[in-house]
C-alpha cells in the first residue's frame, strides 16, 4: 500500500485551534479517502503530562500532549474546559508536540480532543480529561454593589475584591475580568480606588430607565503565583428618573430638577461660617423618616453653644458623615435668606417630606457656592463624580498610568468611612 503524502498544513499558533469534524460524509456514497475512515483508537501512540487517576493538574504548568515514537503525529487538539471556551495552543511542524500557550484555569476540568494521522495517513483520535487543583480560601472572589433593584442615575457600580491586587498585569486582568454592560450602551470605565476596591461609572450620569449589569469573569483566572480568580455574583440595576437636586448655597434655594425639568424651587438654610456644607457632587445613600442628630458624635462638647441633641424628621443622608437634607421646623425663618445650620441643608417639615418621598438611593444632589471645602471622592460617600474624567480614567489599570484621583484612598461606605452622626 502506497503512502500518504505528509504535506498537510499544521494550524497556526496565533489561531484559535478548532476540532475536526469526525465521520463526515459526501454526497456521492462511500469515499476511498482514508481521512474519511472511521478514526482508530490513538491512545496508544500519544501521551500527556495530565496526572493518572484521581490525582489533578498544577495549572501553574501547560499542559503538553505528544507523540510516542514515529508512528503517528498529531494533526489538531482541541482543549476547552467545561464552559466550552477553548484553550489556545501550539503545534509544532512535525506534530510531535502541541502545548498550551495560555494560563490554565484553577479548578477547573478540561477536555482534551486530540485527533493524530499515522505513518498510512489513517486518522486515529484520543479524548482525554482532567482537572486542575484549585486554591481554596486564596481565590480572589468579588462582591459587586449595590444589591439589584432600581437606583438614581448617579449610583456607580462597585467591586469589592476579597484580596488585596498590587502590580499594573495583575489589576489589569482582574480590571479586564469585571464586566458591565448597560442598556442603552454609555462609555464608562473602572476606577481602582484601593487595591481591593473598584467603582465603575461612566463620563457622565447613567441614562434615565436604563438597564446596567456587572458580571465577573475571573473564576479560575490566574491573577498571580498561587492566586486565582473565585465566585462571584452578578448584579443588575435599572435607573428610574434623571434627578438632580441643586442647592445654591448663596441664594439658599434648592432647585428640583427631574429628566431635566424643573419641578419645584425649595428655600433651604445649608452650614454657617465654620461648619460651612461641603461643594460638589453627592449621591443619595439613604433616606430615614426619623433619626437623632447630637452633637457629641461631631466633636462639638456638651455643653457649648453650639451643642444640640434633636429629633429630626424626613432624613436623607448624602454622606457617611452625617450630612442630610431634612426638616429643620426651628429655622424656618432663616430658609431661603440666611445659613444657620451645623453642614445640613434643612427645609420646612412639609417641603422635606416632599423631598425625601420623590428621590431613591442613587439620585444626584450637588451643593455650589458654599463657602466649604469640595466632596471628596471616595471616603464620606459616592463623590465620584467630582473626579474629571481624564483623571477617572487615569485610574484605570487598562492605562499606563496608575495615579488620578483618589488612588491609594479608602472605599465609601459602611465598611470605609466612620458614621459619624450629623450636624443640623
Amino acid at each position: 500500500m502506497s503512502h500518504m503524502p505528509r504535506s498537510r498544513t499544521v494550524l497556526s499558533s496565533a489561531l484559535l485551534l478548532l476540532p475536526l469534524a469526525a465521520g463526515v460524509t459526501g454526497c456521492g456514497g462511500a469515499s476511498s479517502d482514508p481521512l474519511a475512515a472511521q478514526p482508530y483508537d490513538a491512545a496508544g501512540q500519544i501521551a500527556a503530562n495530565a496526572p493518572a487517576g484521581e490525582r489533578k493538574a498544577d495549572p501553574d504548568k501547560p499542559l503538553e500532549v505528544t507523540t510516542k515514537g514515529d508512528e503517528a503525529r498529531i494533526t489538531d487538539v482541541t482543549a476547552t474546559d467545561a464552559a466550552g471556551r477553548y484553550i489556545r495552543g501550539r503545534l509544532n511542524a512535525d506534530g510531535t508536540r502541541w502545548h498550551s500557550t495560555v494560563p490554565l484555569a484553577a479548578g477547573t476540568r478540561y477536555t482534551v480532543h486530540v485527533s493524530t494521522e499515522d505513518g498510512d495517513g489513517k486518522p486515529g483520535r484520543k479524548v482525554l480529561h482532567m482537572e486542575t487543583k484549585g486554591n481554596g480560601d486564596r481565590r480572589l472572589r468579588v462582591t459587586f454593589g449595590p444589591d439589584s433593584g432600581t437606583y438614581g442615575v448617579g449610583q456607580p457600580i462597585t467591586a469589592e475584591l476579597s484580596r488585596p491586587v498590587h502590580g499594573a498585569r495583575a489589576r489589569a486582568l482582574v480590571e479586564g475580568a469585571l464586566k458591565v454592560d448597560s442598556s442603552p450602551r454609555v462609555r464608562g470605565s473602572w476606577h481602582w480606588v484601593d487595591d481591593k476596591t473598584l467603582h465603575y461609572r461612566p463620563r457622565s450620569y447613567w441614562p434615565a430607565h436604563a438597564t446596567v449589569e456587572a458580571y465577573s469573569n475571573l473564576q479560575g483566572l490566574k491573577v498571580a503565583k498561587g492566586l486565582y480568580g473565585g465566585p462571584g455574583k452578578p448584579v443588575k440595576i435599572r435607573t428610574g428618573d434623571r434627578v438632580v437636586a441643586v442647592t445654591d448655597a448663596a441664594a439658599h434655594r434648592m432647585t428640583f430638577r427631574r429628566n431635566g425639568k424643573v419641578v419645584k424651587t425649595l428655600p433651604v438654610t445649608t452650614g454657617k461660617p465654620g461648619f460651612d456644607t461641603r461643594n460638589g457632587i453627592k449621591v443619595v445613600l439613604g433616606k430615614e423618616a426619623f433619626v437623632r442628630m447630637n452633637s457629641n458624635t461631631v466633636g462639638i462638647a456638651r455643653g457649648s453653644s453650639e451643642s444640640y441633641n434633636l429629633p429630626v424628621h424626613w432624613a436623607t443622608r448624602v454622606t457617611w458623615s452625617g450630612e442630610y437634607v431634612h426638616a429643620a421646623p426651628w429655622s424656618v425663618g432663616s430658609q431661603g435668606a440666611a445659613n444657620v445650620s451645623h453642614g445640613c441643608t434643612g427645609m420646612s417639615t412639609a417641603d422635606a417630606r416632599w423631598f425625601f418621598e420623590h428621590v431613591r438611593v442613587g439620585d444626584v444632589v450637588q451643593v455650589v457656592n458654599s463657602k466649604g471645602d469640595e466632596m471628596t471622592p471616595f471616603d464620606n460617600g459616592f463623590g465620584d463624580w467630582n473626579v474629571p474624567w481624564d483623571k477617572w480614567r487615569a485610574g484605570s489599570a487598562d492605562g499606563s498610568a496608575m495615579s488620578g484621583a483618589g488612588s491609594g484612598e479608602k472605599a465609601s461606605g459602611p465598611a470605609g468611612a466612620a458614621r459619624l452622626r450629623p450636624g443640623v
